[in-house]
């Protein structure tokens, strides 16, 4: 089992649990809908990839994460939130491509390996560029994703015919990770923040919240 199908895993529990029950309301998600996406890329992973010649597309590392996408752009309340989306999946997909270039090529030279170290970085960009959990989510992933064909499409144009494993092999673990990663950023600071509007008495609008007086007693 990969690290990613692991993740996978832990958050079906975790969906089964009633763990995350706010962050699904704020993705237009029921549980249902959650486990069987979740069990959608958890089974795609497995299945040999798509053959499209010079493309291979892997089903739960690509397609599944790619739908969710695209279901999250089509359900979001304002247009202002689709354009950040994309426009932040474009700007994570250009800081996930330059750190993959600027990692050595040694394996025993890196700390942490280039998956994590990318799925990491694309979580934490998506969760400042996305900021909502949507947003996060799509930042992360498509960001990911993006950068992959960006890096095909370079080495192409350099002469090197490569085949594009889209989101298989590591991209799998890395689209895991990065999605999940942005949302979960996402949720502890507006949670922090909520939890110190409250303590200030400001309510979600900005406006002060004036707190009920004790009575006194006679």
């Amino acid at each position: 089992m990969t690290f990613g199908s692991f993740v996978l895993s832990a958050l079906a529990v975790l969906v089964l649990l009633g763990v995350g029950q706010r962050v699904l309301d704020k993705m237009r998600l029921s549980d249902r809908s959650a486990l069987a996406l979740i069990l959608l890329m958890f089974l795609g992973g497995l299945i040999p990839d798509i053959d499209l010649g010079m493309v291979r597309v892997n089903i739960g590392g690509a397609l599944v994460p790619l739908g969710i996408c695209i279901y999250l752009l089509v359900t979001a309340d304002e247009r202002a939130e689709r354009v950040r989306g994309l426009v932040g999946a474009v700007l994570t997909s250009a800081a996930v491509y330059a750190l993959g270039r600027i990692m050595p090529a040694e394996p025993e030279k890196i700390a942490l390996d280039p998956v994590y170290v990318c799925g990491i970085a694309g979580g934490v960009i998506g969760w400042l560029l996305g900021r909502s959990r949507r947003g996060a989510f799509i930042c992360g992933v498509l960001g990911v994703l993006l950068a992959d064909i960006v890096n095909a499409v370079v080495l192409r144009l350099s002469g090197i015919r490569q085949q594009l494993a889209l989101g298989g092999a590591g991209l799998f673990d890395t689209a895991v990770i990065s999605g999940i990663l942005a949302v979960l950023l996402c949720e502890l600071a507006g949670e922090t923040m909520e939890r110190f509007a409250r303590a200030r008495g400001v309510g979600p609008d900005g406006r002060r919240v004036k707190l009920p007086r004790e009575e006194k007693r006679e």
